[in-house]
């Protein structure tokens, strides 16, 4: 990628990020003295601090974002697998997404803050299972890298092990996500959270379990 389009990625990257930042500035002049910071599983404040507190989650998510973003931009240079052949490109494109993802979630915060209820658990569960479904979606055309993907032992140290384990998880990344959207909208907080972590263990154990079944059957 060019220096000058590496310099537009950023200014992009940053202006997305500042969104939350922003709004919290928006609603800054009215907000009262003390605001909500923290919330129990049921949506209610169970944490509180000055009303500058309203800045925290965006500058924390903001560098967070940032970092990710930066790192994506230059894996090329720094993967010692060199990313074996796979598109910059694409890894911009994980880039943006992880910025987006960092951005909606600041607002979801600040939003919180400012009208206290169960808005942030209601639709954190959906936020993280929009995110994987979008990651499952990327998974199969993801080539051996030592930081995005399905990184077990198996899939770093055979490609044709990577590629059919992420061609699989990829597909359970994706509807998987799904479900917890939707199970994040129609449950109460505390279900969805549940059924997060539920969803979650499975989209970890069974990509695992295939990589070593893959293993074991091509080492035999």
């Amino acid at each position: 990628m060019k220096s000058s389009s590496k310099w537009l990625s950023l200014i992009v990257a940053l202006g997305i990020l500042s969104v939350p930042f922003l709004y919290a500035l928006s609603v800054y002049d009215n907000l009262p003295e003390t605001i909500a910071t923290h919330f129990d599983i049921e949506g209610k404040p169970n944490g509180f601090g000055p009303r500058s507190s309203i800045y925290l989650g965006p500058i924390i998510l903001g560098v967070a974002g940032l970092l990710v973003f930066l790192l994506l931009q230059n894996i090329t240079r720094i993967d010692p697998k060199k990313t074996k052949g796979t598109d910059p490109a694409l890894f911009g494109k994980i880039g943006y997404l992880m910025v987006v993802f960092m951005s909606v979630l600041g607002l979801i915060i600040v939003y919180s803050s400012v009208q206290p209820g169960n808005f942030f658990m209601k639709y954190l569960f959906s936020l993280m299972g929009l995110l994987f479904a979008a990651l499952g979606y990327i998974f199969p055309s993801v080539k051996p890298n030592y930081f995005v993907g399905f990184r077990v032992p198996w899939t770093l140290e055979n490609e044709d092990n990577w590629t059919a384990t992420h061609k699989m998880a990829g597909t359970w990344w994706m509807y998987g996500g799904i479900l917890q959207v939707i199970l994040g909208i129609v449950l109460s907080p505390e279900y969805a959270m549940i059924s997060f972590f539920i969803i979650m263990a499975v989209m970890v154990a069974v990509p695992t379990g295939f990589s070593y079944q893959y293993f074991k059957k091509h080492s035999a």
